[in-house]
């Protein structure tokens, strides 16, 4: 068995089977004419329920072959141009490059004797992204799993600063489409099921700064401590981003931590023509960036940033076995003084390998053009009277419904946009996504690949209508 083990004694082995496991999946890129096979969970869950793994096959081929049937063949790719759902984007290969040699050498950014070289990557590219942000010269951060975790540190930093004991009296401030993770945040930290103040938005689904300002005055007067803002800059459902400056001002009057969730519109830093619209994140106490977002790169890549590297101290502790309190004399960098986790992947090295490759001009000119894309998405919807649509997108996503001119009954309209998303799933053709707005199900494309086109989505939009008024064909009929 020691032959499976990665040394010096076993390069060449590594070296056939990683080469053919990229053949495998090159070919399957190559050839992959859509999206999903549709492949229900009835018919997939026999195939690997049916595997022993108390018997091995104890060959990289008949593996390979083996995964082509329960995971290759069936897999959900990103890659292709009408997977429209999701925040998942198509993936550089500078990065995918990085991934392979990140896992290989498999360094753990914890302690500088783990990673050495790599520790100093990953603070290279924290300081890159905080200049980029503005966030000063006092500025730092780590990497994490993603932007649950960083909205949790953040939070958690938040919550330390506001410096009481009486946890049952704090309040986070957050739009009403923010994301759940700033709710799962608070009962993480133990701030109770009150803690997180919901603040109603516009019609554009921005937050809207004269509803924070009055609640941010009832908590005072009600004898509560203001904790947090989160101020979304790419909201998962929208797109949307709150008017950054105005809550800024707002959390200085009232002297309230400001966190900017920027996991999808962190894409915007490296942007060559829509910086602006983040204008205004550079005044936070802490954001979060997803990398694996709108930089392109494969998960996991996420990074909490704060203005003052001093607050990270709150989450800080150490041990007499990894990061004895004598290396900070020492001046020896740790990363796992500033992180909620202990072992942990390099995955800054991907982000690294895709600035030396292609520099963030690049990156910011793909995610430019999945904004210009959407914008023209929003085009084709507003002038398209078989459909809703929500909100001129500030991003790259469209939410909009199919709203068929023979029916009225919001419920049945309903019911064929739900089917309408499924039978397209099921088919295969397209990958779409859900949600609701104002209790009603919408529809919602995520455009991430800069490889989609207008055609595409015209495509998609005619199948989406197909599907629903085969639908409401068959409900008339049923009625009758």
């Amino acid at each position: 068995m020691r032959s499976h083990l990665l040394n010096d004694l076993t390069a060449e082995h590594y070296r056939r089977s990683v080469t053919e496991g990229v053949e495998r999946v090159a070919a399957k890129l190559a050839t992959t004419d859509r999206p999903f096979t549709g492949v229900t969970v009835d018919v997939l869950s026999p195939l690997i329920d049916g595997i022993d793994l108390d018997r091995p096959l104890h060959d990289t081929t008949a593996v390979l072959d083996e995964l082509e049937d329960v995971y290759l063949r069936d897999a959900v790719y990103f890659h292709h141009p009408r997977y429209l759902a999701h925040l998942n984007c198509p993936v550089v290969i500078p990065a995918v490059l990085g991934e392979a040699v990140l896992t290989a050498v498999n360094s753990s950014l914890d302690t500088w004797d783990q990673s050495a070289g790599g520790t100093l990557i990953e603070r290279k590219l924290i300081d890159w992204t905080t200049a980029r942000i503005g966030l000063g010269e006092g500025a730092d951060g780590v990497f994490t799993s993603g932007g649950t975790q960083s909205n949790l540190q953040a939070l958690l930093l938040a919550r330390e600063e506001a410096k009481t004991d009486s946890l049952s009296g704090l309040r986070i401030f957050a739009s009403e489409v923010s994301h759940f993770s700033v709710q799962k945040s608070a009962k993480l930290l133990g701030l109770g099921q009150d803690a997180v103040v919901s603040v109603p938005v516009g019609q554009d689904k921005r937050m809207q700064t004269v509803a924070l300002a009055r609640e941010l005055d009832r908590c005072k007067s009600d004898g509560l401590v203001p904790m947090a803002v989160v101020a979304t800059a790419g909201t998962t459902d929208f797109g949307s981003i709150d008017p950054l400056p105005e809550i800024a001002e707002l959390c200085e009057q009232y002297g309230v931590w400001m966190h900017v969730d920027a996991a999808y519109g962190c894409g915007l830093l490296a942007s060559l023509k829509h910086r602006d619209r983040i204008a205004g994140i550079e005044r936070a106490d802490s954001v979060t960036v997803d990398y694996h977002k709108s930089f392109f790169q494969p998960v996991s890549s996420s990074a909490v940033l704060v203005r003052d590297a001093a607050t990270l101290r709150h989450a800080t502790y150490h041990a007499e076995y990894l990061n004895p309190r004598r290396m900070v004399e020492e001046r020896i960098p740790n990363q796992v003084d500033k992180s909620l986790q202990t072992t942990r992947r390099f995955d800054a090295l991907k982000l690294w390998m895709t600035l030396r490759t292609m520099g963030a001009d690049g990156i910011g000119q793909l995610f430019d053009e999945v904004c210009d894309l959407a914008a023209e998405g929003w085009r084709l919807l507003a002038a398209d009277p078989r459909f809703d649509v929500v909100v001129q997108p500030s991003l790259s996503t469209l939410v909009f419904r199919h709203f068929p001119a023979a029916i009225t009954d919001p419920a049945e309209i309903d019911r064929a946009n739900l089917y309408a998303r499924k039978a397209l799933f099921a088919s295969g053709d397209a990958v779409v996504a859900g949600t609701k707005v104002g209790g009603r199900h919408y529809l919602k494309f995520t455009l991430l690949n800069p490889e989609t086109t207008t055609a595409d989505i015209a495509a998609v939009l005619d199948l989406i209508a197909g599907h629903a008024e085969q639908y409401l064909g068959e409900s008339l009929d049923r009625a009758s």
